[in-house]
């Protein structure tokens, strides 16, 4: 089974944090927080579609700028989510720029930026290069979990206290179409780009007679009705799971909503700062420790779990961490 999402933390475990999620096939991206960006190169960078900060804090929104810097003059629309009074941080960001000349530029950037308390309210707000990004278009309506919904994939969010509102994520797949290549060949097909476009098909819920166009081995087009791919040459299994949790203090309701959001996952990313024999700085600095950080791995019932956001102080020391980690998301003793 090849993924469709193929994640990578863009800096190492003491670096600001980010997550970047190639999409396969799609030729796009996700970003997970906006911390030190610099070491993803611009067509990395060009190819993201959307972007989801935890919080506005230093270390995990200063790359908005240099995306910024990379993106500015594209003709793109890219769509920003963040914790209530993202909007605001996004206009000022912006306001602090002199956009006197971008009206010469021949390719307009879009910026869609929401702000999201789950459960209560979106605010939503448009920043149009050609118009200087002034704030417009705003919006408010009542607020799901959901953040984005397409056929392929969906976004989800929690909102976690970090003595300030801080957001957690999911990346859930809605199916995976695998490809019996053994069956593609029995019938004479060869793989091609005609194959994402049939598997989107499966996954939209097209129907059984839609038409496809299929390539040959022959080298000739030869259409057939999607139900036979489905039937014959496609399986359709779940989809991958992945989880990003950052910078929280370890209490009961937030260790409740994290469980939640990433149960079974594929992949949980999740911040492990401390060692458990400084959980009471832990608790101070509003962030978890590798233990904590392990316990919920093993009560959200992950498959993996990858650590990161690591504390300065264990610089040359970061096994600790792991293996710490470890045994609590084995349920081994401390």
């Amino acid at each position: 089974m090849r993924p469709l999402f193929h994640p990578e933390l863009v800096n190492d475990p003491f670096g600001d944090p980010a997550l970047y999620v190639d999409c396969l096939f799609e030729r796009r991206a996700l970003l997970f927080d906006l911390g030190d960006i610099r070491a993803l190169p611009p067509r990395k960078l060009m190819r993201l579609s959307h972007v989801f900060v935890s919080h506005a804090h230093m270390d995990h929104f200063m790359g908005f700028d240099w995306l910024l810097r990379i993106v500015l003059a594209r003709d793109r629309d890219m769509h920003l989510f963040g914790p209530p009074g993202f909007v605001a941080q996004v206009e000022h960001k912006l306001a602090a720029y002199t956009w006197n000349l971008v009206h010469n530029y021949a390719t307009p950037l879009t910026l869609h930026v929401t702000e999201i308390e789950p459960g209560k309210s979106a605010r939503r707000a448009t920043f149009r290069c050609r118009n200087a990004f002034r704030r417009e278009d705003n919006r408010e309506s009542p607020a799901t979990d959901v953040l984005v919904a397409e056929p392929l994939f969906r976004v989800r969010c929690t909102l976690l206290d970090h003595r300030t509102p801080c957001l957690g994520f999911s990346l859930e797949e809605s199916l995976h179409v695998n490809v019996w290549k053994t069956r593609l060949l029995e019938r004479g097909l060869a793989p091609g780009p005609w194959l994402a476009a049939a598997k989107r098909a499966v996954l939209e819920g097209r129907p059984d007679d839609t038409p496809i166009s299929a390539q040959g081995e022959d080298g000739r087009l030869h259409t057939l009705p999607l139900g036979v791919l489905r039937q014959e040459v496609f399986r359709v299994v779940p989809g991958q799971k992945i989880a990003y949790v950052t910078d929280v203090v370890h209490h009961p309701e937030n260790a409740r909503r994290i469980v939640e959001l990433a149960l079974g996952a594929d992949l949980l990313f999740i911040e492990s700062p401390f060692l458990d024999e400084k959980a009471e700085r832990a608790r101070e600095r509003c962030h978890l420790t590798a233990r904590q950080a392990g316990e919920l791995a093993r009560a959200a019932g992950v498959k993996q779990v990858i650590p990161f956001h690591f504390s300065p102080i264990y610089r040359g020391k970061e096994d600790l961490l792991r293996a710490e980690l470890e045994r609590a998301f084995r349920g081994e003793g401390a």
